[in-house]
């Protein structure tokens, strides 16, 4: 689902991205409610600062916060795991040229347009000012997983990020 969000843009850029497991639902852009087979039930939401998971499935219940936190020292981690939780996230950071970035916005958007596992938040102020989220539609069993992307004009990075969680 691609929406145009009538709101500019929070982030500035990669480095002030933090990576908090378990925060309160925070005040949202859009909202898209996913159901899976297991049940499996997920709550992507497009924060002004970027995005917020909510997972919740028998025996689990999750929340993934990809953002800029005010009161919170930045930190996204390229690699961070949590046992407890059976979460496990990966993070990279593209530096790419305008036209580069302009091409992979371009196609992100036009590839999760129409999927009914994705959302795709295009802020306001610039088309490549992009949040997209994409939930694997056919999870392998007893897990869960997701991939986004935050793209920032303003300094040519694109943010990719990958989550797993492994249901108890």
């Amino acid at each position: 689902m691609l929406v145009t969000l009538d709101t500019p843009y929070v982030d500035t850029r990669a480095a002030d991205l933090s990576l908090v497991l378990g925060d309160a639902e925070r005040p949202a852009l859009h909202v898209l409610d996913l159901a899976l087979p297991g049940p499996v039930e997920l709550r992507l939401r497009l924060l002004g600062a970027s995005h917020q998971v909510l997972l919740r499935a028998p025996g689990t219940e999750l929340t993934e916060t990809v953002a800029c936190l005010p009161g919170r020292p930045p930190e996204l981690p390229p690699v961070a795991y949590d046992e407890t939780a059976g979460h496990r996230f990966t993070a990279s950071v593209l530096r790419l040229a305008p036209a580069e970035l302009t091409h992979r916005v371009a196609g992100l958007r036009a590839e999760l347009a129409d999927d009914r596992y994705a959302l795709v938040g295009v802020f306001g102020g610039d088309v490549n000012a992009v949040t997209a989220l994409h939930v694997r539609p056919d999870p392998p069993d007893g897990a869960v997983g997701w991939r986004t992307w935050h793209a920032y004009p303003q300094t040519g990075e694109l943010v990719l990020t990958e989550t797993v969680v492994t249901l108890r």
